[in-house]
């Protein structure tokens, strides 16, 4: 029987060490991170795609990672994208936000429909929320 001390929590606990070793394996296995170049021109020209909608200061992509920064309601910073986060919610889409910035990081596992619903989805909600 191998017993594993686990007695700390930011040193090289042994736990956390093989579950991040088995993700990394799964990850090389299923091509997770291929996965995600492939889909990433897709990710961002659908992210650049929301440039021009109302309130939509800027839109910042880097893989599949997307900020969609909103401008603030006057006298309520962070209101506008709390709505959105709303609106978002009520249409089965969860977005997280920080201030006025809608911060998206799909898993990698997500496929090119998906991507189109989300921004989809997203650029309605950032018509209504306007």
């Amino acid at each position: 029987i191998l017993q594993m001390f686990h007695g700390y929590t930011y040193s090289g606990h042994p736990m956390a060490c093989a579950a991040g070793i088995a993700t990394l394996d799964i990850y090389q296995k299923e091509g997770l991170f291929e996965r995600a170049d492939k889909l990433s021109k897709r990710w961002e020209d659908a992210a650049h795609a929301l440039k021009g909608l109302p309130n939509l200061i800027d839109v910042r992509t880097m893989g599949l990672v997307a900020g969609i920064e909103l401008s603030p309601i006057a006298g309520k910073p962070t209101q506008r994208a709390f709505n959105a986060f709303l609106k978002a919610y009520e249409k089965g889409l969860l977005i997280r936000v920080t201030g006025d910035i809608i911060a998206l990081s799909p898993p990698l596992i997500i496929n090119e429909k998906q991507i189109d619903q989300i921004f989809d989805t997203l650029s309605t909600v950032i018509k209504e929320v306007a």
